[in-house]
């Protein structure tokens, strides 16, 4: 359970990565601010309370590794990795997408400290942590391997054969994390695909499965502490977000999915950012 002090400092963190989010993105430049700020409170209590890792030395060979399954959201992990110290956030923030630049469109393991996989064609990223999951069953070693998955990624059958391989292999050191804003590119998810109860499909597939708000840092903490005493099956935590959320104007708004940002809409979301005071988190 985290105290008020803790909790303060996470509310804060996710701001500061949230305005990484839009200075990164810029003006005029199409970049995936929804689904990178409805993701950014549970990156946040995932790497400044809950994994083992260190920036100092990214490939430690007993850390928690994290996979965003939903690459194209990767500008929330960038932000995060330059928050933790993983390479210099001068250098680089305003790089996104340039020629060369080490912060592509999508997660590229080769050009930055603290990317475990590439990531981006959507499906994929669970086969890949379930790997992962069992390879450091195999190698004894007690890490833990968190993936985001977004709730239109859904559709993608891959994932459905990746759940039972981790579900068949008792993979309890694997997290999958399930964004469900509710939105995807061309609007509401349950328009473009229905799947159903996600809750009922996970259980069915073996998982043992948390529901919680992907905004309250608390139930986030809560939810990934209790993942660790589950035994002999994966876990799944379904967040319920909002997608663009901090930034009242992209708030819902699918058209922010990968969206660009006028000059005026920079600087509103940039203030609206950094009007709500810090001590009030």
């Amino acid at each position: 359970m985290l105290d008020q002090d803790k909790k303060l400092e996470l509310e804060n963190r996710a701001r500061d990565i949230r305005e990484d989010i839009v200075t990164m993105i810029g003006v005029g430049k199409a970049g995936h601010l929804g689904g990178s700020c409805s993701l950014a409170d549970i990156i946040t209590v995932l790497y400044f309370y809950k994994m083992k890792h260190k920036p100092s030395e990214p490939r430690m060979k007993d850390r928690d590794r994290f996979l965003l399954s939903k690459g194209h959201a990767a500008i929330v992990q960038y932000a995060a990795l330059m928050e933790c110290g993983y390479f210099d956030k001068d250098a680089h923030i305003h790089t996104l997408k340039k020629l060369g630049s080490r912060l592509q469109g999508h997660p590229d393991m080769r050009k930055l400290p603290g990317i475990e996989a590439n990531t981006g064609s959507l499906g994929q990223g669970v086969s890949l942590a379930a790997g992962l999951a069992a390879g450091l069953k195999l190698d004894g070693l007690d890490s833990r391997v968190y993936v985001a998955v977004g709730d239109g990624e859904l559709a993608e059958g891959q994932l459905w054969e990746a759940f039972m391989a981790a579900s068949n292999f008792q993979l309890d050191n694997l997290r999958v994390i399930i964004d469900r804003n509710g939105l995807q590119a061309t609007g509401r998810t349950a328009d473009r695909f229905r799947i159903g109860s996600i809750e009922d499909k996970m259980r069915a597939f073996g998982f043992e499965v948390l529901v919680i708000d992907g905004h309250d840092m608390q139930q986030i903490a809560e939810a990934l502490d209790k993942a660790d005493e589950v035994k002999e099956k994966p876990v799944c935590i379904i967040a319920d977000t909002v997608k663009g959320k901090g930034i009242p104007f992209a708030e819902g708004v699918a058209g922010f999915h990968n969206g660009t940002l006028t000059q005026e809409q920079y600087e509103e979301a940039l203030q609206d950012l950094r009007c709500v005071s810090r001590t009030e988190a």
